[in-house]
């Protein structure tokens, strides 16, 4: 097999934060010394309480134990927006381009960190308390990551759902962790067409009295019935809340969120991902792998329903600071020149 090798600037290749070198003697210590290897990639995140042991696991007939910077303590929605906002608060922390090429936004990182508080009082509002499930069913829009980053403010474990999907997939996924909150939105967009959240969420709910509240984030601004006491006006909600919010202090083997397989090889699995482990593995191997500097613009065309868009769109990014594009659309709408006049 031929391969042709691309080589890499000068000025990029002195910057590296790993080379050909460092990644050897990076490989080197981790099996050599996971322990030491592990507790220096965890200084890039803050700790409100420092862990005894970085790495517990033991694999035998009579032991599996599976534990990762156990007795720390630390919050993801704190790493990933709390530290950015108060050092730089008027910098760009998303740059969000809409299903059309007209329809843009900048968040930065005060207003993120503002939308993520109010919305975790909400939420708390709504009865939400530590290790309650919340599903998530919105477009890659910016509310979506001011949700996932809300519950991980006060404890509550997220459960995206990939916007694509259909009611009978949604409804599956909250009947299997019990949310009693979904947010959601009145329609999505995809190449111009509309998708109809708010219809299929309405569709997944009528068997499904476990959610008790909905909110309804107003994207398009489409007409969508609102079922009395149950739906919420997400703008609404969040116009009402306060800004302020002490993120909870989570142990770091306390779940941060749970993601369902895509049910192409049977029933839908709930993978559960833990704080201190997932995050520390986020940030740092985003640092790494993307050579991720300050002032670089990151660029993930994942969906947020997927496991790639919340490791290196959303929770590894932000944690190093980084400013990302969140894209709602599709490669080839308007047309097959669409990624690169993003670019």
């Amino acid at each position: 097999m031929s391969q042709t090798l691309f080589p890499v600037p000068p000025a990029l290749a002195q910057g590296a934060h790993v080379d050909a070198a460092a990644y050897e003697a990076l490989s080197a210590q981790a099996l050599a010394d996971p322990e030491a290897f592990w507790r220096e990639q965890a200084r890039i995140l803050d700790w409100q309480a420092p862990f005894a042991r970085a790495k517990n696991t033991r694999f035998s007939s009579e032991d599996v134990t599976i534990e990762w910077f156990a007795g720390g303590k630390l919050n993801a929605s704190a790493n990933c927006v709390d530290r950015h906002a108060a050092a730089r608060p008027d910098d760009a922390a998303i740059l969000w381009e809409g299903d059309s090429p007209d329809a843009t936004r900048c968040v930065t990182w005060a207003q993120l960190k503002d939308e993520t508080c109010r919305l975790a009082n909400v939420l708390s509002g709504l009865g939400v308390r530590k290790g309650d499930f919340v599903s998530i069913y919105l477009p890659c829009i910016p509310q979506s990551i001011a949700a996932m980053l809300a519950c991980a403010r006060i404890g509550a474990v997220h459960s995206v759902v990939f916007s694509g999907f259909s009611a009978e997939a949604l409804a599956g996924r909250i009947e299997d962790c019990g949310s009693r909150v979904l947010i959601t939105a009145d329609e999505g967009l995809r190449a111009g067409r509309p998708v109809p959240l708010k219809q299929n969420a309405d569709a997944a709910l009528d068997a499904l009295p476990v959610v008790e509240h909905v909110l309804v984030v107003r994207h398009t601004g489409a007409a969508v019935p609102m079922q009395a006491g149950r739906d919420i006006v997400y703008e609404d909600a969040l116009a009402a809340a306060s800004p302020d919010c002490d993120p909870a202090m989570m142990d770091a083997e306390d779940p941060l969120f749970v993601l369902y397989t895509s049910g192409s090889t049977g029933k839908p699995k709930g993978m559960l991902h833990t704080t201190g482990g997932y995050l520390v593995h986020a940030a740092a191997s985003f640092r790494a792998m993307f050579d991720y500097h300050p002032g670089d613009i990151h660029f993930c065309t994942a969906d947020v329903g997927w496991v790639t868009a919340h490791t290196y769109l959303i929770y590894g990014p932000l944690a190093n600071g980084a400013t990302i594009v969140l894209f709602e659309g599709v490669p080839t709408w308007p047309d097959a020149s669409r990624w690169w006049s993003l670019i």
